[in-house]
């Protein structure tokens, strides 16, 4: 007797393409319980028609030609985009390429109009992965202000988890400060089940300097690819911690959206938007001891907040498919 094969999860990928948003796709065209159904785009890691042209890349890569794309925000609902050209490289994926592409399949729809049609033509089909600012989500909820209701799941990697302990500091919160009035809509919008995957998870998981060098010698071209644009992205990284390592952000929250058993710890509670004067966050409500917060909280719906996650099984897992050998 053998197992059931798992259900398929249908995702709308939103993505502003840098490096580990263009891994955290080629993973999932690598999971046979994974089908790409859309990818919008927006500004972050980089503008986001640079965002597009990664997209396309991606597509042609992983066979994805066919899936369709749209165009979205090229910055905050308020104010100026913030782009992080020092990360990611002037195109997103570590300067490496010189001929910009477009996707084949590009929708006239913005990228908020699409999530909205599709999410309305099926609901409770689509799995939605918002792995970049929260604009084109913010935009849509104009539109539909029930839209994450219409989603199985919604998986965000963005937050930064509970406040951390005393004289501890996080990694910057970059897909919510960027945009904090879209983000703040999100997690006050009524849902089905809204997962934040923040870094307080995500700035841990590494891949480090032995998966690039599998990655170098699997003589695959997803391999290649995967450890050219890693290289870059570890250029940056290595001015953090004096190592050529980089987090696998995106390619967690991609993971856990599949793979919800390898979420060791989480809780749920209210997410609210935070500003330090510096720093802008989305916070679980409580401290890190598990007391509630000195302040007054906006009600919001409640989210599942990721605390840990088996990071070992992971990475065993997204290293082997963005090497280019596909689950079977």
């Amino acid at each position: 007797m053998t197992d059931a094969a798992p259900a398929t999860r249908h995702i709308i990928v939103d993505t502003d393409t840098g490096i580990d948003d263009a891994l955290a796709l080629l993973y999932l065209a690598g999971r046979p319980d994974a089908e790409v159904a859309a990818i919008t785009s927006v500004y972050g890691n980089t503008s986001v028609d640079n965002a597009l042209t990664n997209i396309a890349r991606v597509q042609q890569l992983a066979g994805l030609e066919d899936v369709v794309v749209a165009r979205g925000a090229a910055g905050p609902i308020e104010g100026e985009p913030s782009i992080a050209w020092h990360v990611h490289g002037n195109d997103g994926l570590g300067d490496i390429w010189k001929d910009p592409i477009s996707p084949r399949n590009l929708s006239p729809l913005s990228s908020a109009e699409l999530i909205v049609e599709m999410a309305r033509s099926k609901p409770g089909f689509y799995d939605l992965l918002p792995i970049g600012p929260l604009t084109n989500i913010g935009i849509a909820l104009e539109i539909e202000p029930n839209l994450l209701t219409l989603f199985r799941s919604v998986v965000i990697m963005g937050g930064s988890g509970p406040f951390p302990p005393l004289g501890v500091s996080q990694m910057i919160d970059a897909n919510i400060q960027n945009d904090p009035i879209a983000a703040g809509r999100v997690f006050a919008a009524p849902r089905r089940e809204l997962v934040m995957v923040g870094v307080n998870v995500t700035a841990d998981t590494i891949v480090d300097e032995q998966a690039v060098q599998a990655l170098h010698r699997a003589g695959t071209e997803w391999g290649t690819f995967s450890a050219q644009i890693l290289e870059a992205y570890m250029d940056f990284y290595q001015g953090a911690w004096g190592r050529r390592v980089s987090p696998a952000h995106d390619g967690l929250a991609a993971a856990l959206l599949l793979e919800p058993r390898w979420i060791t710890e989480s809780e749920r509670g209210p997410v609210n938007i935070t500003s330090d004067g510096f720093a802008v966050r989305a916070h679980l409500m409580r401290t890190a001891s598990g007391l509630p917060v000195s302040w007054r909280i906006t009600p919001a719906p409640d989210t599942l907040v990721v605390l840990d996650a088996d990071r070992d099984a992971f990475l065993a897992d997204f290293v082997r498919i963005i090497s280019g050998f596909p689950r079977i």
